[in-house]
């Protein structure tokens, strides 16, 4: 689906993949409703958005919040005059300890923001999408939704679970005017640790391993024109490119070569 004259919904829309996902919807030509629970966040967003600005709307919400979400489409329409598009981006990831060692209520919170706000506003947005002669769902998953990462372990069963609710709406919506496109990114250069208030203890030969990521420029251009290709699914990096093609060769190798790399960080 072409962007030019179209409008999307971005969820996590004030920083990392989001804001870059935002920045260049509005570069080429779309309409963009920039979703953040940080309102300072989509302030400095609005700032560097140039004349696409004209074309942004601002929408401070907490994507956990069932109620609140279901008033967003209505809220877009109402500003943009339609809803073309929705880019389900906003996650966090959990404490890096093993599952035995993790709160419930950080299990909890990493199920509502990454799968329960998702689908949330999946709902939501859909009875709208489904009136349009055009229409494009793409949902964040994660590297870590189709490979167990040890650390990351409800993260990993969040994301898996994103993975297959994204690929059962493909196949609900293959006769329907909506495409559905699932993105599993690698490790991508954002701030989403500090986000999501986890702090990691490594070596310095670590950091050294863990700075060799993708920019935010480069995954949110490789996820639009994913979308626009209507692709299935799209990975996003060379790492997630890697470690899909060893787990569909050897699930247990690359199960235990993901450990012996997670390992210092538990």
């Amino acid at each position: 689906m072409r962007v030019s004259g179209k409008t999307f919904i971005v969820t996590g829309g004030g920083a990392g993949m989001g804001r870059e996902l935002v920045l260049q919807l509005l570069q080429k030509g779309g309409r963009v409703a920039a979703v953040d629970i940080n309102s300072k966040a989509l302030e400095e967003l609005k700032s560097i958005a140039g004349s696409g600005v004209t074309e942004l709307s601002l929408h401070v919400l907490d994507i956990n919040d069932r109620e609140a979400v279901a008033k967003l489409p209505e809220e877009v329409v109402a500003v943009h005059g339609t809803l073309d598009g929705l880019f389900n981006n906003a996650g966090i990831i959990q404490p890096f300890v093993r599952i035995n060692d993790l709160d419930f209520k950080d299990i909890e919170r990493v199920m509502h923001i990454n799968f329960y706000g998702l689908l949330y506003l999946t709902k939501a947005c859909l009875p709208y999408l489904l009136q349009r002669p055009e229409a494009h769902i793409v949902n964040t998953s994660s590297m870590g939704g189709f490979l167990p990462v040890p650390g990351q372990g409800i993260y990993g069963a969040s994301k898996a679970a994103v993975k297959l609710l994204t690929e059962a709406l493909y196949a609900e919506l293959l006769p329907t005017k909506i495409r559905v496109t699932v993105v599993f990114p690698g490790a991508v250069g954002t701030e989403i640790t500090k986000n999501s208030g986890v702090e990691i203890k490594m070596n310095a030969g670590k950091e050294q391993k863990v700075s060799k990521t993708l920019s935010p420029v480069k995954a949110a251009s490789v996820i639009i024109s994913g979308m626009e290709k209507n692709k299935f699914r799209v990975l996003v990096g060379n790492d997630a490119k890697f470690m899909d093609f060893l787990y569909r060769l050897n699930p247990k190798f690359a199960t235990k070569f993901i450990q012996k790399q997670m390992k210092d960080l538990l």
